[in-house]
């Protein structure tokens, strides 16, 4: 719901969005924003979702639920559901579980599986598997901020958002064994995340830590928290989009111009009588 509000705070303002990388939670609002869905649409959607709308429990030994309804369910909310029909080009990012290498889902093929795949966390839903018969577990393991699948997608400037800023604040300080593994989940995502971030051209951090993953009916403030982020980077968004219009600079092409004059001519040799 944060990346809803970062995305209405971009239309209203008119920051033009080109392509759209996403992994886990990214990659289902993304997903669904290339496909078609307004940003009204997706707010509705998200207000509307129950975890059971989502996962359901099945006896398996890779995990206590299995996703497979969130497929499902987009498949009967979207406009379209291949990537060839979308109208922004998109990739969503999840993790073969076998090798550890992310899997970028993009291009052609089923939308639908491919949300599901990067949204599929590892240890509570059941793997998910591919054509190629890769188990697919979400993005997060791998690329919790996509950067660089955006610019490969053919982003010159590229905006990440970091729902995962402030951490898991709600957390509080691990009293079980449960808590540490959670923190220590949290620890290494931010960690890995850190090049990514550090390759982006701007950062929207909503300020969303306080707030539990389960708390779906906190959805006005994670939106507001999102908006309110977006519209804090908004006047530098617009500075590197003027930059990146402008002619190259006087001073450049005055330097190169010194440099053809500053040239050694070349001698000529005269054959001798």
């Amino acid at each position: 719901m944060a990346h809803v509000g970062v995305l209405r705070a971009f239309e209203e303002h008119g920051i033009p969005i080109d392509v759209i990388a996403g992994t886990s939670a990214g990659a289902l609002v993304g997903g669904v924003y290339a496909a078609g869905l307004s940003i009204d649409e997706i707010e509705e959607l998200g207000r509307s979702l129950h975890w059971r709308d989502v996962g359901r429990t099945t006896i398996s030994r890779l995990g206590i639920q299995s996703n497979a309804r969130m497929e499902k369910l987009l498949r009967a909310r979207l406009p379209v559901t291949r990537f060839e029909e979308l109208r922004i080009p998109f990739a969503a990012v999840a993790t073969d579980l076998n090798s550890g290498e992310p899997v970028v889902l993009s291009g052609e093929g089923d939308l639908a599986f491919a949300i599901r795949a990067s949204c599929c966390v590892p240890g509570w839903y059941i793997p998910v598997t591919d054509a190629q018969g890769r188990q697919l577990v979400d993005g997060g393991l791998v690329a919790n901020i996509p950067v660089s699948y955006a610019r490969d997608l053919g982003a010159d400037l590229v905006i990440a958002v970091d729902v995962n800023a402030e951490g898991a604040k709600f957390l509080g300080a691990p009293h079980s064994i449960i808590g540490i593994l959670l923190q220590t989940t949290m620890v290494v995502q931010r960690t890995a995340a850190i090049y990514q971030l550090r390759a982006a051209n701007i950062v929207v951090r909503p300020r969303v830590g306080h707030i539990r993953w389960d708390e779906m009916a906190r959805a006005d403030e994670l939106i507001t928290a999102g908006y309110d982020a977006a519209i804090e980077t908004v006047d530098d968004i617009r500075s590197l989009l003027e930059d990146q219009s402008k002619p190259a600079s006087r001073w450049y092409q005055l330097r190169r111009y010194r440099r053809r004059v500053d040239a050694p001519k070349p001698t000529r040799e005269y054959p001798s009588r």
